[in-house]
This record gives C-alpha cells, structure tokens and sequence, in this order.
C-alpha cells in the first residue's frame, strides 16, 4: 500500500465516497467524534459526508440526536447520543486535569467546582437552555477578559462531570443545557480497558489505515495506554506494514475499491486531517503551512483525487455566499472548472445560491 492509497482508502473510511445515503447522526456515530469548535464548520464536516442540508444538521444537534460537548482532546466534539455516556466516562478524567488546571488559577478547587455545578444545574433544571454569558451572569461571574477564560473553566468541567452539553440554538448563538435532561443515562457502564478498546476499534474501521500515534493524538491518550486497546481488537483488523509502521484499518477494506477522481471542498478542522498525527499522506509538507498553523488552527481545505491542492473561505452576503479559493500551484483554467464542481455539494447544503472569486 502507497500513500496515495492510503489518503484514498482514508476517503473510503470517513464515508466521504459514501454511495449510501446516511443520517447526520449516523455519520457522526460513524467516525465517533467530530472535532467541533467551529460550529459551522462542524456542520458542514457532517454535511460533506451525507444529502442533509446545514438545517436537517441543525435540527439532529438541536433534538439531540448529535450532541456537541468537550470530549476527548480538551476541545469542543460532535458525539452521538449513543456514545456519549461511555466516551465521556473513559476520556473525562484525563482531560479534566487540563481544566482543574486552569481553574486553580483563579483560586477553584474542587470543592468550588462542584458548588458551582450544584449552581448550574439549578439554572438549567427544566429544559431550560442558558448560553454561558447568561450562566455566567447568575453566577455573579463578570464578563471580561480573563474572566472569559475562567467562564470557560468552569463550563468545561460541568461538560466533563457530565453534567451540561449544547442546549437549543438560541437564533445563532448556543446554550447550554443538562445532559440527562436531553439523553437518558445507561443502567449500564464499560470498564476502562473495553471501552478504550471500543474507541479504538471505532478509530480504525472509520479513519484508518492509521497508526498507534494517529489514534494516541486523535483520543488524547498516551500511546503507552493505546497499545494494550489495538492488542485486545487486533484480530478484529486488518494491517499493513509501510516503512516500519504498522497502519491498522477496518476489515471492510477492500483492494477492489475504485481509485475514481473526486473533488472535495471540506470543513475547517475536517477529520480527514486533524485526526492524525502524521498527515503527509494526505497534504505534502511543503504546504502544510499553508493548511494549517502549529497552534492548531486549521483552515477549510480543497482536495483532489484525496491529496490536498488548496484552501477556500466563504463570505455571507444578503443573497449569496461568497467562495474565494487559493490553490498551492498554478492551475489552468480548464482544470479550474472541474475543480469547482466540488462546491456544488455545499451549495445543495446551504440551500443558497454560490458566487465563485
């Protein structure tokens, strides 16, 4: 196996040449967790992966069927309602070392913390969806700031108690609400070590062919603790050895898959890069500056045939969305035109008419 079939059969995976319709929910149950701190983007990571338009998204996360939270890496992820109860038992006490951290620094300890989630859940007890500015309000917590950071903390580690998770949208901004309130709680929980290996073997049938260290970055555990989970499942895998790395992938994976053309314009923060540590199969290293930054802001990128050619951005206007595309080498302008029929498919999702610049 080459690199390019790897970035290929990554494609395969992530349900990105899906011939089969599939739910919002079921892409998201699909590939376990979708990095979501960029919430439009996160919709459209979703929308590039099934028919739904940004408005059938809106309405699985709004009813709960997707539920949007701090899980896994300290950072915002779309999870399944299903998953989200035994993911954030397993993940939820490595990361809130991360937020017990930052909350000491403005004098929280546990004991606080938890005074201050008795608070919350008396805010939001009956449904009753409040954004962390409003929270913060009734709390007596000011807003400035550094004040911002310590509302973040405090937030954060209710998610991680799993207590909070995203409310209703309120018009474009978002709210909190109480998990139970919006997914029952199991009568059951896995042990660490079956869940880890569930996480593992959810990794791999959705994003692989990957490695230990893509699947350590992508969970946010150490490799050491990694290793253990791929033992328990590998015969439930398939491997293959490339440059003394082992790379692991689901058993559907199939040497007959068609290497057809394909044009992608995909979502800042998309899965097909963030969730590996090792990304030169998909985008060579001289542009990966050009992708994404090293403190971790990726920008929405253009892909052709699974290889990285270029970024767009979009701008919102009365009556149509504005793209402007930067290619990393000079394209012709023939070649510029099948390119562009990638965006089609976001046009068909955001139900609004698209201007190319």
């Amino acid at each position: 196996m080459t690199h390019q079939e790897i970035s290929h059969h990554r494609l395969v995976a992530q349900k990105l040449l899906e011939a089969r319709p599939n739910s919002p929910q079921e892409i998201v149950h699909h590939l376990g967790a979708m990095q979501a701190q960029d919430y439009a983007m996160a919709k459209w990571a979703v929308g590039s992966r099934c028919d739904a338009t940004e408005a059938a998204i809106e309405e699985a996360v709004n009813s709960a069927k997707i539920i949007r939270t701090h899980i896994l890496r300290p950072t915002w992820h779309f999870v399944a309602a299903d998953d989200i109860y035994w993911m954030l038992d397993l993940s939820a006490p490595q990361v809130k070392r991360f937020t017990a951290s930052a909350a000491k620094k403005y004098g929280l300890d546990a004991k606080k913390l938890d005074k201050l989630n008795a608070a919350i859940e008396k805010l939001l007890a009956g449904n009753n969806y409040l954004t962390r500015d409003e929270i913060m309000m009734e709390l007596n917590i000011k807003k400035t700031s550094s004040e911002d950071f310590l509302s973040a903390a405090i937030m954060m580690n209710a998610e991680l108690d799993g207590l909070v998770c995203n409310g209703k949208m309120k018009g474009k901004q978002i709210t909190y609400a109480l998990l139970e309130e919006r997914v029952a709680k199991p009568k059951t929980e896995l042990a660490k070590e079956e869940a880890l290996a569930k996480l593992a073997k959810r990794y791999f049938e959705s994003h692989g062919p990957a490695t230990l260290l893509d699947f350590s970055w992508w969970s946010g555990f150490s490799p050491t603790t990694c290793k253990p989970a791929i033992n328990a499942i590998e015969l439930q895998l398939n491997s293959v050895e490339i440059e003394n790395q082992t790379y692991w992938f689901g058993n559907e994976y199939s040497n007959e898959v068609n290497l057809r053309e394909s044009i992608h314009f995909l979502a800042a923060f998309d899965e097909i890069l963030i969730s590996y540590k090792s990304r030169e199969a998909s985008i060579l290293l001289e542009h990966q500056s050009k992708a994404f930054t090293n403190n971790g802001i990726f920008k929405p990128i253009i892909l052709e045939n699974s290889k990285v050619i270029g970024t767009w951005k979009k701008t919102i206007k009365k009556d149509h969305v504005k793209i402007e595309t930067q290619f990393f080498t000079e394209t012709r302008a023939s070649e510029k035109e099948i390119l562009l029929e990638g965006i089609k498919a976001f046009e068909n999702y955001l139900e609004t008419k698209i201007v190319i610049e």
